[in-house]
């Protein structure tokens, strides 16, 4: 049957349908058209919904895919957000006290190594150091004195001995003399008088005191040689300590200009020209160029370090660059083993806490050239372990 056929047949059986249906059918009023709020929304088309499940499938995959590939990842990495930059500040104090003279850098200057930071007022160790000198210089000649008192000594000794040997040549004389004549004596030979024998005998006497007196004035000699070597030895001594007084003097004259043990920044100045200052008084601090991470890991973290594991090193100062580095060493033991009161486990109820172990991560290259990174600066480092 052809469409035109169909049609026709269709407007026949309308117009026989009964006049009064068709007139109740016309007397019927119409319903108004629902607001276009109120009308519920059309159900999405089949294609519509097909690509919206085709669409959520896409996104679960690449959910499931992402994270798997994330795992993976993060197999190769330990980081952790408790790290710092670190570095060994020098805290700068006077070794002597004085009045401040002159402050030539200012906050946050960049000084070089021997720079001068602080000048102290030199003119009372200057005045200390001319005294010094010349009680040296008296030392020296006290010292010389007593060295030119030592060949005199000697030659006393000398002397004595020469004087020695001429009464023990007397002393001998006296004897045999006195010997031969009581001889004599004993023989009852008439030509020895008694005169005679009383002044070979007194002789005799004389010429011995005269030995002891020799022998005791050339002891006395050899311990003037000794008194006089003891004397140049404390003189070499006075010497000695008097060089040394100089040489205190010198350094705490050169003491009163502060300079900068190594290149680094001025920080935490809090000085300024007039102040009096004590031994060992903070003045300045001195921020080293050359500084490293201090990253404090869990205990359960660095059994898969080792030295030498490669570091990506994000500074929250600067969120868009990542600076590279290595890992330097681990400390042997926890940070609350170095704190100033260690815990004491066998006191007390015990929980167990994860512990941190600080480890030492140091940048690849000198980072200072170009960026600014000082002790404190929060660092969040990721060492792959891998």
């Amino acid at each position: 049957m052809s469409l035109l056929e169909e049609d026709h047949r269709q407007r026949a059986e309308a117009e026989q349908q009964a006049p009064e249906q068709r007139l109740a059918e016309a007397r019927r009023p119409e319903r108004p058209a629902p607001p276009p709020e109120a009308r519920a929304p059309a159900p999405p088309s089949r294609r519509r919904r097909r690509l919206l499940i085709a669409l959520v499938a896409l996104l679960a995959i690449g959910a499931i895919a992402g994270g798997f590939k994330w795992w993976l990842a993060a197999r190769h990495w330990v980081s952790t957000d408790d790290a710092f930059v670190d570095t060994h500040m020098v805290q700068i104090s006077p070794q002597v006290a004085g009045r401040v003279v002159a402050v030539p850098v200012n906050d946050n200057q960049e000084v070089r190594a021997g720079q001068l930071l602080v000048a102290l007022d030199p003119a009372d160790f200057r005045a200390r150091l001319d005294e010094v000198l010349a009680n040296r210089q008296a030392t020296e000649g006290q010292l010389a004195q007593a060295k030119a008192q030592l060949p005199v000594a000697r030659a006393n000794l000398d002397t004595a001995n020469a004087q020695i040997a001429v009464a023990q040549a007397a002393a001998n004389n006296a004897e045999t003399t006195l010997a031969r004549d009581r001889a004599l004596v004993h023989l009852g030979s008439l030509a020895m008088s008694q005169q005679t024998l009383d002044n070979d005998t007194a002789t005799w006497r004389s010429d011995a005191a005269n030995l002891a007196a020799a022998k005791e004035k050339a002891a006395a000699a050899e311990a003037q040689i000794g008194l006089d070597a003891k004397n140049v030895e404390t003189a070499a001594a006075n010497v000695r300590a008097a060089a040394a007084q100089v040489e205190q003097a010198h350094l705490n004259l050169t003491y009163t200009e502060i300079r900068a043990p190594q290149a680094g920044r001025v920080a935490n100045k809090n000085v300024a020209p007039g102040d009096y200052v004590q031994i060992g008084q903070a003045l300045t601090a001195l921020v080293p160029d050359k500084v490293w991470v201090t990253a404090n890991f869990r205990e359960t973290e660095i059994g898969r370090m080792r030295i030498g594991d490669r570091v990506d090193i994000y500074v929250d100062a600067y969120p868009g660059h990542v600076f590279h580095g290595r890992v330097q060493s681990i400390q042997p033991g926890s940070g609350a083993a170095f704190s100033l009161l260690p815990p004491e486990n066998a006191t007390g109820n015990y929980i167990k806490v994860v512990q941190r172990v600080p480890v030492k991560i140091t940048f690849d290259g000198d980072p200072s050239t170009h960026w600014l990174l000082g002790p404190g600066m929060s660092v969040e480092p990721y060492v792959r372990v891998r």
